[in-house]
């Protein structure tokens, strides 16, 4: 299953970042190699930078293990298996549209009906890879120009418009800019949790870990952030997970909105069963 991590701190902080975890640990997942890792993070002058390989095979891991340090307002952090689309540069996540960054987990399909989709609204352009990620990236990025920039309501339209019309196994989304970064679990197939560190006292130091995805950060340890992730990276009791459907803004001032019960349920649900098994051996993974 590929892993999110994403970052709100507010202004401009520095982090260390490992995309994946020793290869011991790796070794015990037999030697189930992930397909890319990436790393985008918005610069202290608002400006997005995005670190990112394909990892086509298993002694190319070594770049995903080493140490980043990055400086910025907003960090999204994704290790990717693939379910569509070959281990490339174009098909590793992060993806960069409007001056967005965007990361998925999950599934669809009928991609040739989200093909398109996208035809019909000038938007096939945007997408150079193969992956159901960056065509789902697209719609919402076509959807926010239709709303005018307005990305709660862009994000809106495209999901209704795939829980109308695709099937859906997963969809869970982090998107960022800047100032703001948006969170969505849809529907509850997989996890997505959020960790309110707005009162640091509150908290351990700011060292987080998964068995994929670490992160670190002295400034962190006493300053204000939010962080989200695909499962809770410390033993924090304010890990909370997010709800079926539920949507969170995080704006740039860190407050903290959620809306749950907007979306409509996915017409076209899709159980792992109803998954090729390339697909399905990218969900499965721990």
């Amino acid at each position: 299953m590929c892993r999110l991590f994403g970052l709100h701190a507010g202004t401009a902080v520095s982090a260390t970042f490992w995309l994946l975890d020793a290869p011991d640990s790796l070794a015990e997942q037999s030697r189930r190699n992930p397909d890319g890792t990436g790393v985008g993070v918005f610069d202290p002058q608002g400006r997005p930078v995005v670190d990112k390989q394909p990892i086509a095979a298993w002694e190319d891991a070594a770049f995903a293990r080493e140490a980043r340090e990055l400086t910025g307002t907003t960090f999204l952090a994704h290790v990717r298996y693939a379910s569509t689309g070959a281990p490339s540069a174009t098909n590793t996540h992060p993806f960069l549209q409007d001056g967005r960054l965007f990361a998925h987990n999950g599934v669809v399909t009928g991609l040739d009906l989200l093909d398109a989709r996208l035809s019909d609204l000038g938007a096939r352009g945007l997408v150079a890879g193969q992956t159901d990620s960056e065509r789902v990236f697209a719609l919402i990025t076509t959807s926010v120009r239709t709303r005018g920039g307005d990305v709660d309501a862009g994000l809106r339209d495209a999901i209704g418009w795939i829980a109308e019309n695709i099937p859906v196994f997963a969809l869970n989304i982090l998107l960022c800019t800047a100032t703001d970064m948006w969170a969505l679990r849809y529907p509850d197939t997989h996890d997505l949790f959020v960790l309110d560190r707005r009162r640091p006292s509150r908290h351990a130091r700011f060292e987080l870990h998964s068995n994929r995805i670490g992160a670190r950060s002295t400034n962190l340890t006493g300053a204000p952030s939010v962080v989200l992730a695909t499962e809770r990276m410390d033993d924090d009791p304010a890990w909370r997970a997010l709800g079926d459907g539920e949507l969170v803004h995080i704006g740039p001032d860190l407050a903290i909105d959620s809306s749950t019960d907007e979306l409509p349920p996915p017409r076209h649900r899709l159980t792992m069963a109803d998954l090729g098994e390339t697909a399905a051996a990218s969900q499965r993974v721990g």
